[in-house]
């Protein structure tokens, strides 16, 4: 039985598991969709979730608290311009997991993972400003 086991381990070290979920927490944030294993998605729900609760709090120790966390200021001025004022109203629950099937080569179950009222524009939009910013340079 696995009573009081506190997460999933992932079959990697603590500084492993620290880098994967402040980037996976990055993706998330930046894009408000990704696809992951279904038992990574259910760990990253419940750092991304504590994230948003920061942004939520909005003073300037909730603000360096995530930047700890978090590798990009960018991702960190998100959480808190765009998605703390969103979830302002919301008592928790900010993410969504849902099942993907199965990976083809492992058979690895996959998930959606994605914030509950998120921006549809938001996947891609860095990609796309990037392009955008080097065909302008090139004219």
């Amino acid at each position: 039985m696995r009573h009081a086991r506190g997460y999933r381990r992932l079959n990697r070290t603590h500084e492993h598991r620290k880098a994967l979920w402040a980037n996976m927490a990055g993706s998330l944030i930046e894009h408000e969709q990704i696809k992951t294993t279904l038992p990574k998605a259910k760990e990253l729900r419940r750092v991304a979730e504590k994230l948003v609760t920061l942004g939520k709090r909005g003073d300037i120790h909730a603000r360096r608290q995530a930047a700890s966390q978090l590798k990009q200021d960018a991702h960190v001025a998100k959480l808190f311009d765009v998605l703390g004022p969103r979830y302002k109203d919301r008592q928790g629950g900010y993410i969504r997991v849902l099942k993907a099937g199965f990976r083809y080569g492992d058979m690895a179950p996959m998930a959606i993972i994605e914030f509950v009222d998120r921006d549809t524009d938001a996947k891609g939009a860095t990609d796309r400003a990037r392009v955008a910013a080097e065909e302008a340079a090139e004219e």
